[in-house]
């Protein structure tokens, strides 16, 4: 039987011994605590810089998808605009269209009505108009309308019936003889005498002819207008004339157009005198 050589200090060396593990293991298991708590706090950490991440990231994308929510209804908005402006383009096209055959057509019917070597008709920037001498209107110094003068007015009238959106102006014009000094009562200078035959044909178009006032101006230019030399007696004659211009509805000034009256109105003044 093997027995310890020491006894009595055995006892003592297996003690100290078992203390000393003890001890061992407390240490291990404080580090390994330790350690935990440093790896979990680190995983915390980490886990919150990678929700706050995730958290910025899904601002982000949230602002990208309103935004192209933004850019999809802005492009929506423009494509709308334009069919809205190609459309309008075409209807503009279309009245342009019309307006052109519209002025054609007014103006084969006036030549093939009206023209003759009394009547002319001409064309400028858009503006037609009917020249009529003044032999044919009116006597010499006179602004009462002759009988082949209200034929032509009554030819010119139906034909503006057919076209209500013109506006017309009527304008006289004299030669530069002085006004005689029997008739200088009644008309100071030409001027007075071009003004009263334009008026005279604007009352006969809107009293006898039917054609709305509201379309009608009545302007005097007196002798300073002329289309041809004064000089001559062939070219005083062309310059004593009553010239009647119709104005496509884009020369109107807004201001301008004819207004729906009720239909208690009736007595409407004809078309404005303006000597120029």
């Amino acid at each position: 039987m093997n027995e310890s050589p020491r006894p009595f200090t055995d006892h003592v060396t297996r003690k100290s011994r078992s203390s000393q593990s003890a001890w061992i293991g407390w240490i291990v298991a404080a580090v390994m605590a330790v350690m935990a708590a440093i790896f979990l706090g680190l995983w915390h950490t980490g886990n919150s810089r990678h929700q706050q991440e995730l958290g910025n990231l899904q601002t982000a994308l949230d602002g990208l998808k309103s935004d192209l929510a933004a850019a999809r209804a802005q492009n929506q908005t423009n494509q709308d605009l334009i069919a809205t402006l190609t459309n309008q383009v075409a209807a503009l096209q279309k009245e342009k269209e019309l307006a052109s055959k519209t002025s054609r057509s007014l103006e084969e019917e006036m030549r093939s009505q009206l023209e003759s070597r009394d009547v002319t008709i001409s064309k400028l920037q858009g503006k037609l108009t009917v020249n009529i001498v003044d032999r044919v209107m009116f006597d010499s110094g006179e602004a009462v309308l002759k009988p082949d003068g209200e034929v032509v007015m009554r030819k010119i009238a139906a034909i503006l019936q057919e076209h209500p959106q013109l506006a017309i102006h009527v304008i006289g014009h004299t030669d530069n003889i002085p006004i005689r000094q029997t008739a200088q009562s009644r008309f100071a200078s030409n001027w007075e005498l071009s003004v009263a035959r334009a008026l005279a044909a604007v009352h006969f178009l809107t009293e006898r002819a039917g054609v709305d006032p509201r379309r009608l101006g009545a302007v005097g230019y007196g002798e300073f207008r002329p289309v041809a030399d004064n000089a001559t007696a062939e070219g005083r004659a062309k310059n004593r004339r009553i010239a009647i211009t119709i104005l496509p509805e884009e020369l109107i000034p807004t201001d301008a157009l004819p207004v729906a009256k009720p239909a208690m109105e009736t007595n409407l003044p004809p078309g404005g005198a303006i000597a120029n």
